[in-house]
């Protein structure tokens, strides 16, 4: 599967933003579709997944109560809801998918990936 991230940009701390995962195909009720973000400098960390099946989803600790993933099956879409956003969210973000019924966070188990959409986030 091919996936499509777009909705990056720049804000203020405390904006807002809506980043969107197009992928090529009908997504599996088996599959788990996640967010992940990459700083200069740093390892690629993991930021929410979500399951197409149920919806179940996993945030990394430093985006609870902040990002909201959800899923549009019949779209083929996966969105990542950005909101009270800081400087150290400054990334490039990337969506992923895996053949997986829970919503997975280590990124090497992830088998597609999207082109990043770059977030900054000025103070």
């Amino acid at each position: 599967v091919q996936l499509q991230a777009s909705g990056g940009g720049s804000v203020q701390a405390g904006g807002s933003l809506r980043l969107s995962c197009l992928a090529s195909r009908r997504t599996f009720s088996s599959d788990c579709m996640g967010w992940f973000r990459q700083a200069p400098g740093k390892e690629r960390e993991f930021v929410a997944a979500i399951t197409m099946s149920d919806g179940r989803t996993n945030y990394a600790e430093s985006v609870k109560g902040r990002f909201t993933i959800s899923r549009d099956n019949p779209k083929n879409l996966v969105y990542l809801q950005m909101n009270s956003l800081k400087p150290e969210d400054t990334a490039d973000y990337y969506c992923a998918s895996g053949p997986y019924s829970m919503p997975v966070k280590e990124p090497r188990l992830y088998t597609s990936w999207g082109q990043g959409t770059q977030v900054t986030v000025s103070s």
